[in-house]
């Protein structure tokens, strides 16, 4: 039987301009091993720089004790962290939104093109392995805001795939004056759908969609308007 590595996934969520909300779905390159041209949620493995004592120090917002409770008491408290890292390393790196803040802990703001084009420039040296997570965030002097991933589910793909994951779920809203990009290296493109759109569609060809992702749209489903799901929720 293949051991389940460690993951995170993240629901990005924005409200429409009629009072209801969207999620991100990407689609994976049909290259990819695990779910190769499907659409998911941004996500992937949990890897042990998430949890080293240099990027833990560029973290704010949830301390260790308090992420291991909510992970159920699975994990010390430094790889529990790391899981939450994990989530916003891997919605950087997929589709450049940053859950981040500044050392006075306000808000950043990518509307200026000097500055996006300059976090895009080093988001891409990430991904090839040129720089790391930590790094880029010391050289930008930002922390992650872990407050701003709530804590959804759990799941772990079935023993019948080669390829494993014990994936923790997570949700998270858009934070403002920040845009995804619309394709990237682990993103053939994304959409921006209501929950009961993306689940209308899952029947047809040009769009894969397979659980824990069908369910976790269920679920959103549910929720009339931003507001309703932003308070169930208790996004920030």
């Amino acid at each position: 039987m293949v051991r389940p590595r460690y993951a995170s996934t993240v629901v990005l969520l924005r409200p429409d301009e009629v009072g209801g909300f969207e999620v991100l779905l990407t689609r994976r390159p049909e290259e990819m091993r695990f779910l190769g041209g499907y659409y998911v949620f941004p996500g992937g493995t949990v890897h042990h720089s998430d949890y080293s004592p240099k990027m833990l120090t560029r973290c704010r917002g949830l301390d260790g004790a308090e992420a291991r409770r909510l992970l159920g008491g699975a994990h010390d408290p430094d790889v529990a962290l790391g899981h939450w890292v994990a989530v916003v390393r891997e919605l950087f790196e997929e589709v450049g939104i940053l859950l981040c803040v500044t050392e006075p802990g306000t808000a950043i703001d990518l509307r200026d093109d000097a500055v996006r084009k300059r976090i895009e420039l080093k988001r891409r040296a990430i991904v090839r392995k040129k720089s790391g997570f930590a790094a880029f965030l010391e050289s930008e002097n930002l922390f992650c805001d872990l407050s701003c991933a709530v804590y959804l589910d759990h799941w772990v793909t079935p023993e019948i795939f080669s390829m494993r994951f014990d994936t923790r779920f997570y949700v998270a809203a858009l934070p403002a004056h920040q845009t995804s990009l619309a394709s990237s290296e682990e993103v053939t493109h994304s959409v921006w759908i209501k929950p009961a759109a993306a689940l209308a569609q899952i029947h047809r060809r040009d769009f894969p969609i397979l659980p824990p992702t069908t369910t976790v749209l269920s679920q959103l489903a549910r929720f009339s308007t931003w507001d309703r799901l932003r308070a169930n929720y208790r996004l920030p």
